[in-house]
C-alpha cells in the first residue's frame, strides 16, 4: 500500500500532457469538494496524505471527489461489486482519442455535440461518457449488456443532466458487439472499449490473490477495484474478444471513422494486426499508455 500510495503522490510525467491528474492529488482540496472523503485520508510514512488503495470504498470516495472537482460530476455512484476504475487512466484514453480526431481537423482536438463517440460496454460507472462530454463536449453512446449496470450508468446520467448528451443502450445480446448498438444510418466519429482481459472467472481470483500476497496482505480474491464477471473476464480472453470485436467492425466501416480498444496485454497485439491485415484495414495504431507502473496500448484503425 505504502509503494502505491506514494505513486500516487509523485507527478504523473508518463500520462497524457493535457491529463488534468499529472500532479499530486490535493487531498485537502478534494474534501473540501468531497467531505464524505475525509474519514479515508491518512498520512503515509513519507508524510504524504493519501488514501489506502487497498479499500473499494476509499477508492470510490476518491473517484467521486475527483469527478466533482474535476468535472462538475456532482451525482455519481456505483453498485456494489462494480468496477470503480481509476479516473486519471481512463481520462488518458480519452485524450490519446482526442489527438487522433484531431489528425482530420487541422490538428486542433474537435469539440462539442457534433464529434460522436461510442463506448462499448460503459458499464455501471459510465466513465468514459462522463470524462469525454466534461472534458471535450462530445456526444456519447454507451451500449452494455448487463441489466443493473446499464440501469445504474443511466441513473448517473439523469441524476447530473446528461441525458441530452449520453445516451445508454441496452446490449441484447452478449454475442454481438456493435451490431444491435449502432442504427441505420447512424454516424459515430470513434469507437472505444475497456474489453474484459482475463479468460475465466478462476484467472481472474488466482492474479487477485497474487496481487495481494504480493503486497504481503492477505485478502484472498478481494477485487479493490471491484468487477463483475462480464467486466472483468471473457471466454477466451482478451485475443478472442477482440477478434470479435475486429471482425464485426467490418460490416460498420462506413459508418465508424475509427474504431478502438484498449489493448492490456502486449500478446494479444499480434493477432489483432494479423485480423486487420486479413480485413484490409486501411489505418492502423498502436498508441503506448501508462500509469505508474502499469503499461497497456490503445489499438486504433479504420477501413
Amino acid at each position: 500500500m505504502a509503494d502505491q500510495a506514494n505513486s500516487q503522490q509523485e507527478e504523473k510525467t508518463n500520462l497524457h500532457p493535457r491529463n488534468a491528474h499529472r500532479n499530486r492529488y490535493d487531498f485537502k482540496a478534494l474534501i473540501k469538494t468531497l467531505p464524505d472523503l475525509k474519514p479515508f485520508v491518512l498520512q503515509n510514512e513519507f508524510a504524504y496524505l493519501a488514501i489506502d488503495f487497498t479499500d473499494p470504498e476509499a477508492v470510490k470516495a476518491l473517484n467521486k471527489a475527483l469527478l466533482k472537482q474535476y468535472y462538475g460530476v456532482d451525482n455519481w455512484d456505483i453498485p456494489e461489486g462494480f468496477l470503480c476504475p481509476p479516473i486519471p487512466g481512463r481520462a488518458d484514453y480519452i485524450h490519446y482519442i482526442a489527438d487522433v480526431l484531431a489528425e482530420g481537423n487541422n490538428r486542433v482536438v474537435p469539440t462539442g455535440k457534433t464529434v460522436k463517440v461510442l463506448d462499448i460496454g460503459v458499464g455501471a460507472n459510465c466513465i468514459y461518457p462522463l470524462l469525454g462530454h466534461k472534458i471535450y463536449g462530445w456526444d456519447f453512446v454507451g451500449s452494455e449488456g448487463d441489466y443493473i449496470a446499464a440501469a445504474a450508468a443511466k441513473k448517473i446520467v439523469e441524476d447530473n443532466g446528461l441525458a441530452g448528451a449520453i445516451d445508454i443502450r441496452k446490449q441484447t445480446s452478449y454475442s454481438n458487439i456493435f451490431q444491435d448498438v449502432i442504427k441505420p444510418g447512424e454516424k459515430f466519429d470513434m469507437t472505444m472499449c475497456n474489453p474484459p482481459f482475463h479468460s475465466s472467472s478462476k484467472e481472474v481470483k488466482e492474479k487477485s490473490s497474487r496481487k495481494w500476497k504480493n503486497l504481503g496482505q492477505d485478502k484472498g480474491a478481494a477485487l479493490n477495484f471491484g468487477g463483475r464477471n462480464n467486466e472483468l473476464w471473457y471466454e477466451g480472453g482478451e485475443p478472442r474478444f477482440l477478434n470479435k470485436m475486429i471482425s464485426e467492425s467490418v460490416q460498420y466501416g462506413r459508418q465508424c471513422k475509427w474504431f478502438s480498444s484498449l489493448i492490456s496485454k502486449k500478446t494479444t497485439l499480434d493477432g489483432c494486426y494479423k485480423s486487420l491485415d486479413y480485413y484490409k484495414a486501411a489505418d492502423v495504431r498502436t498508441i503506448s499508455m501508462s500509469q505508474g507502473q502499469k503499461t497497456s496500448r490503445i489499438l486504433v484503425w479504420r477501413f
